[in-house]
């Protein structure tokens, strides 16, 4: 994807974000995902059912790169407007910013509701600390793959990488997780999220660091990053939400409950204070920073 095109895909994503009710690649995605779930043997053996969840990626992933590199050649526009779909700078920060006024005005019912709309764990049980440290966590996770993986997968692969990675995305989302009746059908979606997401997780990881203001700061940050990341259950996630928490010097991570189970985690940061509402703010500045420096990086190295 040329410099100007990416750019103007970058700009597009920061003046409208993903409005309601606009068409969107993802949305397509997830149709062919739920059509081919709805349609499959659940019954089948492991085997069948990790060679057909494995024929569905490829498959879901290289049309999307097709369809992408065909738009890219036949008509710029269009691609420029798709390329900004697979953005979610303006999005995130908004949803964030949801959860923050919320918080604000002392409105703890709203904030979770608000929060519920980000995370996939159950928020009845959080009070405003605990909203406050899920919204840090998932601010730094889809920073990572919302923002750096997608800017990433375009400046390498144009429209093409871009779609491809956002199919690999919603296929990880909606198939990819160890239960029943996911659990061979999925895999493959997962390693391949995984491998698609190790770099930009990095990145990302850098990115805040760079952002976080001072030398201090920045040490602090890497250092979080190198010794907490690992202890993560994911493979990717851990950088980001790591670096963040060492940049403001808050805790995140620690136990979740997702459907009435308690999951153990990882704290990231075990020594610092417990966040405020006031960290989101400031995990926000950082984020638009972050994604700043990473935007630059992506257009300086364009044509």
């Amino acid at each position: 994807m040329t410099r100007d095109a990416l750019a103007l895909a970058c700009a597009l994503d920061a003046a409208l974000g993903d409005p309601s009710g606009w068409p969107h690649p993802v949305r397509v995605f997830g149709a062919a995902i739920a059509f081919v779930e709805r349609t499959r043997d659940r019954r089948a053996a492991p085997a069948r059912a990790l060679l057909e969840g494995a024929l569905l990626t490829v498959g879901l992933a290289a049309a999307a790169a097709f369809a992408g590199r065909f738009v890219e050649r036949r008509c710029p526009p269009l691609a420029v407007v798709l390329a900004a779909s697979t953005l979610a700078a303006r999005s995130l920060d908004e949803a964030v910013g949801a959860v923050q006024r919320a918080l604000e005005r002392d409105d703890l019912p709203a904030a979770r509701r608000a929060l519920s709309a980000i995370v996939g764990r159950d928020v009845e049980r959080l009070d405003a600390r605990g909203v406050a440290a899920a919204a840090l966590e998932s601010l730094a996770e889809s920073f990572a793959d919302g923002v750096v993986a997608p800017l990433l997968w375009l400046r390498l692969g144009g429209l093409g990488g871009g779609l491809a990675f956002k199919a690999i995305s919603t296929l990880d989302s909606m198939i990819g997780h160890r239960e029943a009746p996911f659990t061979w059908f999925g895999r493959v979606a997962a390693r391949a999220d995984d491998l698609a997401n190790f770099v930009p997780a990095r990145i990302a990881a850098l990115a805040l660091a760079l952002a976080a203001g001072g030398r201090r700061a920045r040490r602090r940050t890497l250092a979080t990053a190198l010794h907490d990341a690992p202890a993560h259950t994911s493979p990717n996630a851990g950088w980001p939400e790591a670096a963040l928490a060492g940049a403001l010097g808050v805790p995140l991570g620690g136990p979740a409950w997702y459907d009435g189970v308690r999951a153990p985690r990882a704290v990231l940061g075990p020594t610092f204070a417990p966040p405020q509402i006031g960290d989101l703010a400031r995990g926000r500045r950082l984020v638009a920073r972050a994604g700043t420096l990473v935007a630059l990086a992506a257009l300086g190295s364009a044509w």
